[in-house]
């Protein structure tokens, strides 16, 4: 994918930066795209090396100056982007260099939540404490990591904060009584957006919406929402103006019936392409990501998302799009980017190479507590499957290590904690079914 249109650097030694630059990206780029073979750490080292190198010289080049974005910061971000996602597929999600993409996704999101002006604090505190556990990683990282590449996240994670903050303090201006009201016009809202957006569209899956929104516009007394004591509650006039949204947007809703005019048309057909992988993705994503997929998908919809003009899409003729069709756009995009970050947040500090080892021992585990929820088996001889399955994956190791190809992949910590995890709850399980067993002879004599 194009590297969106910037200026050229005019410093001849910033253009030979980004002739290195560009040219790790397209190798990064090759090797995201082979999949023919496990991406090995040493393979994206070697690449992360080579861009800091070329961050330490852009940073001496600039010292001092005022700068202007150019192509070079392009090229650089896309690089960075990529590395982040390449320290997630190897297992290496608690490194500062992994954090790079998702704190980009968190700022899109956040920026987009205050654009709408149209949240709940559920969307505020996964953020929240994502972005703390981020604080932990920047707080362990690792002296190796390049002072710039640190200080960048850093100045990023700010930005977060802060943003996040102010979306904060909006909610705490809800009194109590109206906070999960406002949490439910928000669902309700997003649920006629999601019906205005499948391929066979529902009339009365809205009008069930617009019915629960007309039950809690008839609890206002004269425009407002009041208290027992009969006083308007504080963020009354915010919710009631919510309320209005709904009631107009489910008008809009069923009048248009997710038909979208021919000049948006492709647009919002390749929006929706987008939404449906990601949203299978993460259905699946144990067993078919690999994070690095997520890039292409972080592309085309920044470079969508960035053909705004104030705020809103132009058609060919350089008319802006009707309140229906940005709304609906404005909601796949919002919709994609979630699944995104859902996906990041759900990546494995394992190497791929290991993932399909750690997934089975994942589904295992997952078996055994529920058979030691349904209260054990009646015999030692019901657990035989399952210790051949663990006996078979711990004789993978060699010299208590799983390897793959020669190599040792990343997340051999994760992935032996969670085998002996199986051994602990098989254990438990053939000892509550042997004193099972001994009970019932015991009784019999």
């Amino acid at each position: 994918m194009e590297t969106p249109a910037m200026p050229m650097p005019k410093d001849e030694r910033e253009q030979a930066i980004l002739d290195k630059l560009s040219a790790i990206r397209d190798q990064l780029l090759l090797l995201k795209r082979d999949r023919t073979k496990y991406i090995r750490t040493q393979d994206v080292i070697v690449h992360y090396d080579e861009v800091v190198e070329q961050v330490k010289e852009l940073n001496e080049i600039r010292k001092g100056e005022k700068v202007t974005e150019t192509r070079v910061d392009r090229v650089l971000e896309s690089c960075l982007q990529l590395l982040s996602l390449f320290f997630m597929t190897i297992g290496r999600t608690q490194e500062a260099p992994a954090a790079y993409a998702l704190t980009s996704t968190i700022k899109r999101l956040l920026d987009h939540l205050t654009e709408a002006d149209l949240y709940s604090a559920k969307d505020l505190n996964s953020m929240a404490h994502t972005l703390s556990q981020l604080d932990k990683v920047m707080t362990a990282s690792n002296p190796s990591h390049s002072p710039y590449i640190v200080e960048l996240l850093a100045n990023r994670l700010e930005l977060c904060h802060s943003s996040l903050a102010n979306l904060k303090k909006r909610v705490d201006e809800l009194q109590d009584p109206l906070q999960s009201m406002h949490e439910r016009l928000i669902s309700i809202l997003r649920s006629m957006s999601l019906a205005n957006t499948k391929a066979k569209f529902s009339t009365s899956e809205v009008q069930r919406l617009q019915a629960q929104v007309k039950e809690i516009d008839e609890s206002r007394v004269d425009g407002n929402f009041v208290g027992p004591d009969g006083e308007v509650l504080r963020g009354s006039e915010r919710v009631s103006r919510l309320v209005d949204v709904c009631l107009k947007w489910s008008e809009i809703v069923l009048d248009r019936k997710g038909v979208i005019p021919e000049a948006f048309k492709s647009r919002h057909e390749q929006l929706v392409s987008i939404r449906n992988e990601l949203e299978k993705l993460s259905i699946t994503q144990a067993w078919s990501l690999r994070e690095t997929d997520l890039y292409d998908f972080q592309r085309k919809l920044d470079q969508i998302d960035e053909s705004r003009v104030d705020g809103n899409w132009l058609d060919d003729e350089g008319k802006p799009a009707e309140l229906y069709v940005q709304r609906t756009l404005l909601y796949l995009i919002r919709r994609s980017y979630g699944y995104i970050y859902y996906l990041m947040i759900s990546s494995e500090p394992v190497s791929e190479a290991l993932l399909p080892i750690y997934n089975q021992l994942q589904t295992l585990k997952r078996c055994l507590i529920e058979v030691k929820d349904s209260g054990g088996v009646s015999s030692v001889r019901e657990l035989y499957p399952y210790s051949m399955k663990l006996n078979s994956i711990d004789n993978m190791r060699v010299d208590g290590k799983f390897m793959v190809g020669g190599d040792i992949p990343e997340g051999q910590g994760s992935v032996s904690a969670l085998l002996a995890e199986c051994y602990d709850l098989s254990y438990e399980l053939k000892v509550m079914a042997e004193e099972m067993e001994g009970g019932e002879k015991d009784s019999s004599s």
